[in-house]
């Protein structure tokens, strides 16, 4: 039996292992959710302000985010933990994919109801010259 290092901290054994069962399927969680949200790589380590080597290293297992980046992921992403770590599953339904939009529209629900009408309006110009294009282009 090998003597423990004094200097050592003791580590608690009904820790053990909560990392491992958290992360098993992180990887494949990632890419997943990433691709359900039509996020490249590289897209996804911009809005995380890490490089695409790094966030590319956490989609093939190879290196695991810490807490705080696997919290930020989660909010990227719009799962909960418990989805992000494989606890349940995500919901299916997605209420804005684009990760700065759905910030925007938090940060537009606090503007006064006047900016907010001005908002909708161009909203409703720039989806309808977009239907008109389409319609136009077939």
């Amino acid at each position: 039996m090998q003597a423990q290092n004094p200097t050592t901290p003791k580590i608690d054994p009904s820790l053990m292992g909560w990392t491992d069962f958290a992360m098993a399927g992180l990887p494949e969680r990632l890419r997943s959710l990433r691709e359900q949200r039509n996020l490249t790589q590289v897209r996804l380590s911009e809005l995380l302000r890490v490089s695409p080597r790094v966030y590319n290293r956490w989609e093939k297992g190879t290196a695991a985010p810490h807490l705080d980046t696997v919290i930020e992921i989660a909010d990227i992403l719009q799962v909960d933990m418990d989805a992000l770590v494989g606890r349940r599953p995500p919901d299916k339904e997605l209420k804005i994919r684009n990760y700065q939009l759905h910030c925007l529209v938090q940060e537009v629900d606090q503007l006064p109801d006047e900016d907010q009408k001005a908002l909708v309006i161009l909203m409703d110009s720039l989806i309808k010259k977009q239907k008109f294009a389409q319609v136009m282009g077939s």
